[in-house]
């Protein structure tokens, strides 16, 4: 509906801007060229006032603060990357009208989702924000722009699914904890901005369209022979059938324990894969077990390595008849051959207690961190370790229980590949005073860590889901067994890790191994 703006054409004769405010907008009229326009006043940039702008030729509006130019015809940016909003006039004789009202609901919605695509194209965070607090005031679920972003950036996904999605479902927690509505804004931005991190100048990789009828046997047969077009095509069947992620775990378990899969990376994925489905519904499952499948399809088969080259064979000669107590002071010290071999010796003993001691010695290795491997620059690839590697213990724990109870005959796998955790971390750890670490307060100390990611700081999104990651499977685990016997030493580790600065970027080792290695080259 168009309304008096009360402004006359006279009023601009000397001075061609005028702003109005009107309904709680501040609107600037503008003529030029011997046109009048009407505008948003706010930059959408930052919000600075358009009113102090300068108006060019070819009716073009700048903002002065940061160079940003705006067609008045349209409000497109023309220098820039958010449009401006224009309101459609009308002049009556002298009298200039203008029409305030918001477009329809869904309009602002599309509006919304599209200025979300260019964001994420362009890597631009504050836009996002933008976007989504828009989607907001539109009405909508904020949680549509996580479910658009997923789904739009699918296919831009070479290697699968990835830590944003991982994190997705415990970003989605901490907004539902969030005591404020900035930080529930933020904590949904989380996974939209880490799609884009590791999607932006990536091309496209599509998933193939070929669907087959869902069969359990050739499906784990395609992902053993690494065969991603027909897992794909196994999986779309799943997908046509309305086969719900829940039901199809068992067999993605199967499919991340059937190797020591990148690291533990695949039995994670498949945990908080379901996690983030259950969190934001059906809309991304699709795109979700997609991406799920390229992921294990994909991921390297670290028991082939030759430290982990035993893995087969204790595997193969599993035996649930040795009876021997097991604790987790039995793995210090010990290689990944001694750890496998200590493992098979208690066989026997219930899965829970086989956990217990497993995850109380990666608790104890990574308390005990030698942090010179990670701060070195002299040292081969070989040992290049850092946190992660460590930390990596702890989440892979947590999937492999939720899985293994699900799905009890994949214990053996499971436990296993935690002792080639334990066993190969052992050697990169040092006796030294860890008292300080001591968390005398679990409830406390697991709601101050959560809420310092509100605002974290971290640039490298990947740093700070790790963060996020390690302190939801402890609060998970702790749940789970709060009196187990690892509970306050994998307390105080985790506490470490927290709080002792990470190098992230290695200039000087970077330099050194790449000389070596094309010393060696030949």
């Amino acid at each position: 509906m168009f309304i008096p703006s009360g402004t006359r054409l006279s009023d601009l004769a000397h001075e061609p801007m005028r702003l109005v405010r009107k309904d709680g907008k501040q609107v600037l009229i503008i003529r030029s060229e011997g046109r009048v326009f009407a505008i948003a006043n706010r930059c959408p940039h930052e919000g600075y006032p358009l009113s102090e702008g300068t108006l060019g030729a070819g009716c073009v509006l700048t903002c002065n603060w940061h160079n940003w130019k705006f067609a008045l015809a349209d409000g497109r940016a023309l220098i820039g990357r958010d449009p401006v909003r224009t309101y459609p006039v009308e002049l009556r004789g002298e009298e200039i009208f203008v029409d305030l009202d918001d477009p329809p609901a869904e309009a602002q919605r599309e509006r919304a989702l599209k200025g979300l695509d260019v964001a994420m194209a362009d890597n631009d965070r504050a836009r996002m924000a933008r976007e989504v607090a828009r989607l907001e005031r539109a009405g909508f679920d904020a949680r549509q722009a996580i479910v658009h972003a997923i789904v739009s950036r699918n296919e831009r996904l070479e290697t699968g699914m990835g830590h944003a999605h991982a994190a997705g479902a415990d970003w989605l927690a901490m907004a539902d904890r969030a005591p404020d509505e900035d930080r529930k804004l933020m904590a949904w931005l989380e996974p939209i901005g880490h799609l884009a991190w590791d999607t932006t100048g990536a091309g496209e990789f599509p998933y193939g369209g070929r669907t087959e009828h869902w069969d359990k046997t050739a499906f784990l047969s395609a992902m053993e022979s690494e065969d991603e077009e027909e897992a794909i095509a196994r999986m779309r069947g799943a997908i046509a059938d309305r086969i719900s992620h829940r039901e199809l775990r068992p067999v993605l378990a199967d499919a991340a324990l059937a190797h020591y899969a990148d690291f533990g990376h695949s039995a994670i994925y498949v945990l908080k894969a379901g996690q983030l489905i259950e969190r934001l519904g059906s809309e991304v499952a699709a795109a979700m077990l997609l991406a799920e499948v390229r992921q294990l399809v994909q991921a390297t088969r670290e028991e082939r390595l030759p430290e982990f080259r035993h893995y087969a064979k204790f595997l193969a000669e599993w035996s649930e008849t040795g009876t021997d107590p097991l604790a987790a002071e039995a793995f210090e010290g010990l290689s990944v051959e001694g750890c496998l071999r200590r493992l098979a010796a208690s066989a026997g003993r219930s899965h829970r207690e086989l956990f217990d001691a497993l995850l109380g010695a990666a608790a104890w290795n990574m308390l005990h961190f030698d942090l010179r491997f990670e701060r070195a620059t002299d040292n081969p690839i070989a040992d290049n370790v850092g946190w992660l590697d460590f930390t990596h213990a702890l989440t892979f724990a947590n999937a492999a229980r939720h899985l293994c109870e699900e799905e009890p005959s994949l214990w053996p796998k499971a436990l296993l590949q935690l002792a080639l955790f334990v066993g190969r971390n052992a050697a990169y750890v040092k006796s030294q005073d860890v008292g300080a670490w001591q968390v005398d307060d679990r409830a406390g100390f697991l709601a101050r860590e959560q809420a310092s990611l509100y605002d974290h700081g971290i640039v490298e999104p990947i740093t700070a889901c790790h963060r996020l990651k390690i302190l939801f499977a402890l609060e998970d685990e702790l749940d789970a067994a709060p009196d187990a016997p690892w509970s306050s030493l994998m307390c105080a580790a985790v506490n470490r890790y927290l709080n002792t600065p990470m190098k992230r970027h290695h200039g000087l080792r970077l330099a050194a191994q790449a000389r070596d290695f094309i010393a060696r080259e030949g």
